[in-house]
């Protein structure tokens, strides 16, 4: 998906092709999704592109209102770091920065506010480059700065982005785009059979849930009739071989892909999730979804949609990604499964009214 990169006709201050620099990870595409839209409403005349890493690309390619998709070659630049191969590096450095400079960006968003985000809106030359405020070195690197909005709602930074540049904030609903055929692959898979997608796994060991709470869980959906889907990456299967050996669930770790994974949360009737991608999907398809949260708590307030987030509130919480409990992760181990199929219950009985926070 690409546009033509000549130049188009001067539309005054407005600018003609945007790009969003987002590179990762799954979840923060996903929160950050709303920008296309906002952006498309309010410069309806300009090219909306995207900068992001390969693993997540498959989430924006697809967007109706995204002109193009750019890859940041992050593991090939690291692979040449890492050999020392130095000249080279630097010829691809400069190389992929004529590249950025060709399609004549006048805004650059950096919706990530780390240094190397920001060095990529500088790279393409725009004349606006508007990010976060950071602990890092970046102020020179951007023209324009704005406080991170670490509000309750999910998605409050990006509304905040989007408000600084001229743009609707409210609505400000999650898209992901899966294409036609993915879509009926999804449907197929799901039958006249509803099912409940879990989504044990995430990258930071502080924000797993107890193994042994996701076999006592998977039981109980299971013996109250539920179709159980376990979602996950390849490198979750052998976890999810060991947890949910001899409970009958249906686990597709590892083997559908993203977008599989995607359309799959998009036909369940419920999600149950950890602090990860798949589950925050839930709530961009408007899926009931129940979101377990201990060392982070990236949101309370749902705007509205169904569901709940179940977080223990302890004196350390959230510790992010300095954990003070000795690898207890007591904040996650003291959701016990019989508060989740409390939950579970209210959702399932449309009983749960929207915005429901759990928290002791």
């Amino acid at each position: 998906m690409m546009a033509d990169l000549s130049d188009s006709s001067d539309r005054g201050a407005l600018p003609n092709r945007i790009l969003i620099i987002r590179l990762s990870a799954i979840g923060d595409i996903v929160f950050s999704s709303p920008l296309i839209d906002a952006l498309k409403g309010a410069y309806q005349g300009a090219d909306i592109f995207w900068l992001a890493e390969s693993p997540v690309v498959p989430l924006l390619e697809h967007h109706p209102h995204l002109s193009g998709v750019i890859v940041w070659p992050r593991k090939e630049w690291r692979e040449l770091l890492s050999s020392g191969r130095w000249l080279a590096l630097l010829k691809e450095i400069v190389s992929f920065k004529r590249r950025l400079a060709q399609y004549r960006f006048d805004l650059a968003i950096d919706a990530q506010g780390l240094f190397k985000s920001a060095l990529l809106a500088w790279m393409t030359g725009a004349v606006r480059r508007v990010g976060f405020v950071s602990k890092e070195p970046t102020r020179a690197l951007l023209t324009e700065q704005i406080e991170k909005d670490a509000g309750p709602a999910i998605s409050s930074e990006y509304r905040a982005m989007a408000k600084h540049l001229g743009c609707q904030s409210e609505p400000f609903p999650m898209a992901v785009s899966v294409p036609p055929a993915v879509r009926v692959w999804a449907e197929a898979f799901r039958g006249d059979t509803p099912y409940v997608v879990i989504c044990p796994f995430t990258t930071r060991p502080q924000k797993h849930w107890p193994e042994v709470h996701w076999q006592a869980l998977a039981k109980s959906l299971v013996a109250r009739g539920w179709r159980v889907v376990v979602l996950g990456g390849p490198t979750d299967s052998e976890s999810a071989e060991r947890i949910f050996v001899d409970i009958p669930v249906e686990s597709m770790v590892g083997k559908a892909t993203l977008l599989e994974s995607a359309a799959l949360v998009s036909r369940a009737d419920l999600v149950i999730g950890v602090d990860t991608g798949l589950t925050h999907m839930g709530w961009a398809f408007e899926v009931p979804t129940l979101a377990l949260f201990g060392s982070t708590c990236p949101y309370r307030d749902l705007g509205g949609l169904r569901g709940a987030v179940l977080y223990k509130n302890m004196p350390c919480s959230p510790c992010r990604r300095k954990p003070v409990c000795g690898g207890t992760y007591d904040c996650l181990a003291e959701l016990h499964p019989d508060s989740v199929l409390e939950s579970l219950a209210g959702l399932v009985l449309d009983e749960l009214a929207p915005n429901s926070v759990v928290a002791s």
